[in-house]
């Protein structure tokens, strides 16, 4: 994945200033940084959740929410978008399953509805993803009657249905009490280990020295410092990274 000079504005609020990003495939990048630094809004820009202001994100070398046709470049369709979105999972904060049905049907509803898939082929992929998330045996209990950090299981199994090329996560543990964030970080861990292409916003120090292969440190909407977990962790270069650091480790 590229990311080239995305500027990204509210109103007069410059929230990302010029973002350059590679993350190769197979790579785990996490992110960090303090509240309102723009790392949320990069993610949602990386899947056309939001429009860029500037700039170009291309995923396995496709233009990612834009067509080009000569020097211009045209936004796609919201049909089209969608489509494209489909191949990069993201799980949020909060789980957003559909309270209305069992976990077995939020996983298998979007690649019937979006894709198109036979539902009978995409049930036995969704019962094999909800054993890979530990969670089988609820595959017909409603959002309702699991733990946040099931519920968040749930939503990443529901995010691989669709065979993402690329995983994004915007803090998936920040809404877990503090027991149930090991099993969720787990999970994360099996992706990495699979080879899963994973750009992870996260508070988890932890989780980025151990799982990540690069390392990136936002604010004020820009990135400030990349390198691999070990080196900034334990020797960051910019004193902006020190600060922030000396806060949470």
């Amino acid at each position: 994945m590229q990311v080239r000079g995305v500027r990204k504005s509210y109103g007069a609020v410059d929230v990302l200033r010029g973002i350059d990003l590679d993350v190769e495939t197979g790579e785990v990048c996490c992110i960090v940084g303090p509240s309102g630094s723009g790392k949320s809004t990069l993610l949602r820009c990386i899947n056309h959740l939001e429009k860029l202001d500037a700039g170009q994100i291309h995923v396995d070398g496709t233009l990612i929410g834009y067509r080009r046709a000569g020097r211009r470049l045209h936004e796609l369709s919201e049909r089209d978008a969608a489509r494209q979105r489909s191949a990069i999972g993201m799980v949020f904060q909060q789980f957003n399953l559909f309270p209305h049905l069992t976990v077995l049907n939020n996983v298998v509803e979007a690649p019937v509805r979006v894709k198109r898939e036979r539902p009978a082929e995409v049930q036995d992929r969704a019962l094999l993803l909800l054993d890979r998330v530990g969670l089988r045996s609820k595959a017909h209990a409603y959002p309702a009657q699991l733990s946040g950090g099931q519920q968040q299981r749930v939503a990443i199994a529901r995010a691989l249905a669709m065979r993402p090329r690329l995983m994004l996560f915007d803090e998936p543990t920040s809404a877990l009490d503090p027991e149930l964030v090991g099993d969720v970080l787990e999970t994360m861990r099996a992706l990495a280990d699979d080879g899963m292409t994973m750009i992870v916003v996260t508070h988890e120090i932890g989780f980025a020295r151990e799982v990540g292969d690069v390392l990136v440190f936002m604010d004020d909407g820009v990135i400030v410092e990349r390198g691999a977990p070990a080196d900034v962790l334990a020797g960051p270069t910019e004193e902006r990274t020190r600060v922030f650091l000396s806060k949470v480790l």
